[in-house]
């Protein structure tokens, strides 16, 4: 029972000669799963074989116990064959210096003997809880031409995708308004979902309008609701979407539309958290959290009197700028292969992939339409396929050669197209290296090169 229950402990590795304080550092960390070595070979070892995230090191190691020489060594390998590993360093009192030195070398922290267990312990923990942060960062931000979800249903390769994400993902728990902008297309009410479902409210209801989409005169009911007898048709008592909410999240789709005089009445409610139903009398309290989205310039139109300024503020808590897909270089073709996929698997088995022709057509398409119109496109084109492979007639794209750089200094006109093109070529190959040079007519150290220079991952 105890060992099953050790295995699921953070690995702590401690590398210490003394063995009167291996056996103190070990009593004071039962919540870790301690691991003790007193030698470079046998800190490599435990390295090795046990993968700590987390590591106290005592400079003073035999051979050399009274300098740091082999201190630092350790320090040194730990960094070459696991430098994600947060090693916090012990040195003597007046031995600052060699402390700065193992810092500089890649040390995550020092402290000074002789050993205070209870500040030593904080130190560790921090190191532990900035370790699950950065691998969790990581796994977030994942690589450049690898398909990854997030928010549960995105698909996206783009860190610029990815840093939207993240930012509703820091939001979701908490009760702010957010506001999604956004080309049509983009995924707005996905997005949306994505931050109900992470939020503390992901159990109640996720209700859904599209304010432009229904007539003006009807909008009213449709938010707050009607009483039976209210107007001609009122044949029963409706909620109104703000009330189905209720616990939830609302989702204003296209706020931008909703007239003037429905403004003010939006206004006090979100001020009140209170409705009143057409027709009725009796005040209906709610609690819901709002989410809206639009594809307007809210705030042009608080300048031309057509939006009113403090609705803007109050539903502009959080502003959340999505990219177009063209803005996304990649995410297009790991959109498309996935839509195929998916489609294929409906409608046309035979499918199973696209022809080169379909994957530059698709790179090379400036996407107006966003994602809606990628889905559209890849899905008429799995339909009408007559082969294995989906090819560019079938897409029904007239690519244009020309590229869209809009900057006049050449250097940065370069950086920007080389940036774009790897991107695309990373996508297209799933991250292969080798493949991805090959396609760049380039060899793989130059590859390497440019994607350090661009800070780009593979």
């Amino acid at each position: 029972m105890s060992q099953s229950n050790e295995k699921t402990l953070p690995k702590l590795l401690i590398v210490e000669d003394d063995e009167g304080l291996q056996a103190q550092l070990k009593w004071a960390y039962e919540d870790f799963d301690v691991v003790i070595a007193g030698t470079r070979e046998a800190a490599i070892a435990a390295l090795r074989a046990d993968e700590p995230a987390v590591v106290t090191l005592d400079l003073g190691l035999p051979p050399d116990p009274d300098g740091v020489s082999e201190g630092l060594a350790v320090l040194d390998a730990i960094m070459a064959i696991k430098p994600d590993t947060k090693v916090v360093v012990a040195s003597g009192h007046g031995a600052r210096d060699s402390a700065l030195e193992a810092i500089a070398r890649g040390a995550y922290d020092f402290y000074q003997k002789p050993v205070d267990i209870d500040t030593l312990g904080l130190i560790v923990r921090r190191a532990f809880n900035l370790h699950a942060i950065e691998a969790e960062n990581t796994r977030l931000a994942g690589k450049v031409g690898e398909e990854k979800r997030v928010l549960g249903t995105m698909i996206t390769g783009a860190p610029e995708m990815a840093k939207v994400a993240r930012t509703i993902e820091r939001v979701a728990d908490t009760n702010v308004s957010v506001m999604l902008l956004g080309a049509s297309g983009t995924g707005k009410e996905l997005l949306a979902r994505g931050l109900h479902d992470a939020s503390n409210r992901r159990d109640k209801p996720f209700v859904a309008i599209n304010c432009a989409a229904i007539p003006e005169n009807l909008l009213e009911s449709e938010l707050f609701g009607h009483e039976k007898g209210a107007f001609t048709g009122a044949v029963k008592t409706t909620e109104g979407k703000i009330e189905q909410a209720n616990g939830g999240t609302l989702f204003l789709d296209e706020v931008g539309d909703i007239p003037l005089p429905l403004q003010v009445k939006l206004l006090r409610f979100l001020q009140e958290r209170v409705i009143e139903r057409i027709g009725g009398r009796k005040p209906i309290n709610v609690d819901v959290r709002i989410v809206c989205a639009t594809h307007q310039d809210l705030e042009v139109m608080t300048t031309e009197g057509t939006f009113r300024e403090d609705l803007f503020y109050r539903l502009a808590e959080i502003v959340v700028k999505i990219p177009s897909l063209a803005e996304r270089p990649g995410d297009a073709t790991l959109l498309a292969k996935a839509f195929l996929q998916r489609f294929a698997a409906e409608m046309n088995p035979q499918v199973k992939g696209f022809a080169p022709d379909a994957l530059t057509a698709i790179d090379g398409w400036g996407w107006p339409g966003n994602v809606r119109e990628l889905e559209n496109r890849v899905k008429r084109a799995v339909i009408m396929a007559d082969a294995r492979l989906v090819g560019a007639e079938d897409l029904d794209l007239d690519t244009d050669e020309g590229g869209d750089i809009d900057v006049l200094n050449l250097k940065a006109a370069r950086e920007q197209s080389d940036r774009k093109v790897i991107r695309h070529a990373l996508a297209r190959t799933e991250g292969n290296i080798s493949s991805t040079a090959r396609m760049l007519g380039i060899s793989r150290p130059t590859l390497y090169d440019l994607l350090k220079q661009y800070d780009l991952q593979a």
